[in-house]
This record gives C-alpha cells, structure tokens and sequence, in this order.
C-alpha cells in the first residue's frame, strides 16, 4: 500500500446538466436548427426494412416548400376539399381555444390546456386515420375530437364540469373521453396511453379485426417508463400502433434537453427497438398527413409500429398554471423557423389557388360566432362556483356492474335526503 488514492492522477468528474438555448431576456438565434428541403430523404416504400431507414429519424420530413407549394415524394396531393377542411377544422380548434382560455381566467373553469401552434399535429393525423382507428391522445390532442365532428357543446360541458358534463365532473376539465368517437380517456398521468394503446392494438389484432391505434405523448413522456413499456410491448407482438411523440421543445417549464435532445432526436428512440421511425416537421399539416398515412398503412398491412416524432414549437403557456416568460425568451414564438400551422396551410390554399384573404376573414369570423354559440348553450347547464351540478348519488354510479348493497342503501340515502333539500 502506497496510501495513494486510486485514481487521483485522472481529471475530475464534471456533471453535465442540460441548459436550454435561450432563458428570459435573450437574443434569439436558431441558426443551429437545419430545416432541409422537402424530399432531402426521399419517401420510401411502405414495406421498407427499418434498418434501411435509419436516416428518416434524424432528417425532417417536410412538403410544403418556401414558397407554400407542397412538392417532392412526400408529398400526398390532397385535394382542395380535403385541404380547407383541415384549415377549417385548424382554425376552429385554435377559436374554442383562445374562448375558454378566457372563460378560465372569468372563473367560469379551474384549468385549460391550449393547443397553439400544434393545431396541424391532431387534425391533419386525424384526416389521415380512418375513422374506426382507436385514438389514445394525452392532453394537447383535442383536435381528434374536431376532426370527428364531436359536439363542441359536450366538450364545453365537460370543461365547466356542469349538470350535462358527459363525465360527470370526475375528470379535470379538458381531459375527454369518448368511446363512441375513437377517443381513448385522456389521463394525467404521463405515458399511461402507451401501454395501453398497445394493449388495444394487439387485441384488434388477436380478432383479426382491421382497426388501429394511435397514441400521443410529448417528448418530455418518453422518459417514463410506460413509455418504453409501451414500444417494448409494440415490438415484440407486431402490435398495428401509431406511436407519436410531440416535440414542442418543452415539458411544462422543463427544457427538451432534460429528456435527452441533446443527444439525439426523439426518432431515434425508435430504432432501438427495430421499429421505422420518422421526423417531421410538425407545423406542415401536408407532411404530418403524408407520414401518418404511411405509417398508418404499414401498421395495417401487419408490418407492425412505427414512431412519428412531431418537430413543433409550444406557442403558448403549457396550461393556465403555467407562465412560459418566467423559462424561455419572448423571442422565441415569433421567431420559430417552422412557422405557424395554420399560416402555412392558409398560404399554400391561397398558392393552389383556392383561397385567399377575405374568405379567410370571413372563416375567422364565423369559426368564432360558432364556438360562441356553443359556449352560451353550455352555460345554461351551469359552469363552475355556481353549486354542485352533478347530484351526489352519481358517485355511486358507473363503478360496479353490480352495486354492493351497502352502497346502494347509501345510494337510496343521497336520494331521499336530496329530494327532501331541493324538492321538485
């Protein structure tokens, strides 16, 4: 023995933790980000093997070029009708957003996540699944519900928990569910969906039915366990899933970097466990279609998952409780190279020639009077501080097939003593 420590001619360790590009007050520069031209990686056939594909995790799929035209072999030549329907349907989305955003801050609602900036993500990928496809979204997804036409009435019902909130006013307010349109039960639990989508998946295909699932989580979910669960799970049986990760470059106040950016894309997670995986440019509602589509048409030919990372930018506060300037520079949404969704559909419409600014106006206008209406049909049911709307004999209901007898006497009990309160 010399009495030397081991090791104490090495350099010292040094942790490394992650520091996002900008913080408030700082000068934006997004130079470091490469947006390539549409086609840089070509598409390629839809049996292709996925280690022949590898490079489409670390590009960015895009088709509509710097001019608004929508080119290259990504391209899915969707028709004017299809494309001023996912305008609209884009358009309508961020109209109830900015709505109940205000409706939050009235106190007419406890919370309310908007979905700005990422209007291209949950439509366009609706437009392009069928309709009987499984949908299991997490929070920022509600444009499924807009793209299958459920009653905004219902989901502003849901929002202020009132007496016709299809849920009963057991979930917080924004987190859906319905059966009936292919909407999973959004959860709060990050990741959760994954495993279950799966789950879903594999049952289709043990009936041998021809529906898949689709899941959503941001990128800051993948570093859950369920997460992983879920494409492990997804691998092995072949299961016919969408997997999608959203990557707004933030989870809650969180930098992207925490969930491992800096090392590589959220694709690439993909490859690992032998399954294609695409990156896409989030905002560019023709290639978000054009890649669901394919991965979509993969899954239903039993060529199992594929992993979709959506290469967006959270324009907004992450929810009412949160406040984005206290994390990252002013700067930043104005500046985001990939644009703004809807700009850019708008603008390719009025490239093809089947738009333009006055019926845009025009839209505007009527997407709000629309949600406005729905807004005042809902209040008539009530909204929140205004007393408890749903009766407390619901909080025996829809728990067991079968009630226990206790709790069907205590069901009796809230009855009887409810009748007596508030008599007919």
């Amino acid at each position: 023995m010399t009495g030397k420590q081991p090791g104490s001619n090495r350099p010292k360790l040094s942790l490394h933790v992650p520091e996002p590009p900008f913080r408030p007050g700082d000068e934006v520069d997004y130079s470091w980000l490469e947006v390539p031209e549409p086609d840089a990686i070509p598409r390629p056939d839809e049996n292709a093997d996925p280690a022949s594909i590898r490079d489409l995790a670390y590009g960015l799929i895009r088709v509509l070029d710097f001019e608004d035209r929508a080119v290259g072999s990504w391209n899915p030549n969707l028709d004017p009708d299809t494309l001023l329907a996912m305008l609209r349907k884009m358009a309508l989305l961020r109209a109830f957003d900015e709505r109940m955003h205000r409706q939050q801050r009235q106190g007419k609602t406890s919370f309310y996540v908007k979905s700005t900036g990422e209007e291209a993500i949950a439509i366009a990928q609706t437009f392009a699944l069928d309709r009987a496809d499984m949908c299991f979204p997490s929070y920022r997804q509600p444009g499924i519900l807009f793209a299958r036409d459920y009653p905004m009435v219902e989901m502003i019902n849901q929002i202020f928990s009132n007496a016709a909130d299809p849920l009963k006013g057991r979930q917080l307010p924004i987190m859906y569910s319905a059966k009936d349109y292919g909407f999973f039960s959004i959860s709060g639990n990050l990741a959760t969906q994954y495993p279950q989508a799966v789950g879903w998946a594999m049952a289709s295909a043990s009936k041998g039915d021809d529906r898949i699932a689709a899941v959503w989580c941001g990128e800051g979910s993948t570093s859950e366990g369920d997460f992983h669960n879920g494409l492990t799970f997804g691998a092995v049986y072949n299961a016919p899933c969408v997997f999608n990760v959203v990557n707004n470059q933030y989870a809650i106040s969180s930098y992207s970097g925490f969930a491992g950016s800096e090392r590589t894309t959220f694709a690439a997670r993909g490859i690992g466990y032998g399954i294609p995986a695409l990156r896409v440019d989030g905002n560019d509602a023709p290639a978000v279609f054009s890649a669901t589509r394919w991965a979509a048409d993969r899954a239903r030919a039993n060529l199992g998952p594929t992993l979709i990372e959506l290469f967006t930018y959270r324009a907004d506060a992450h929810s009412t409780s949160d406040d984005p300037a206290a994390y990252r520079s002013a700067q930043e949404r104005s500046e985001w190279p990939l644009g703004d969704p809807i700009t850019r559909l708008k603008r390719h419409c009025i490239a093809l020639g089947v738009w333009d600014m006055e019926r845009q106006a025009a839209m505007d206008l009527e997407v709000a009077e629309e949600v406005l209406a729905a807004q005042k049909e809902a209040e008539k049911n009530g909204i929140l501080g205004h007393g408890l709307h749903q009766p407390d004999v619901t909080m025996f209901q829809d728990v067991y097939e079968h009630m226990p007898w206790h709790l069907r006497e205590q069901s009796e009990q809230a009855a009887r003593e409810r009748a007596h309160k508030w008599p007919e």
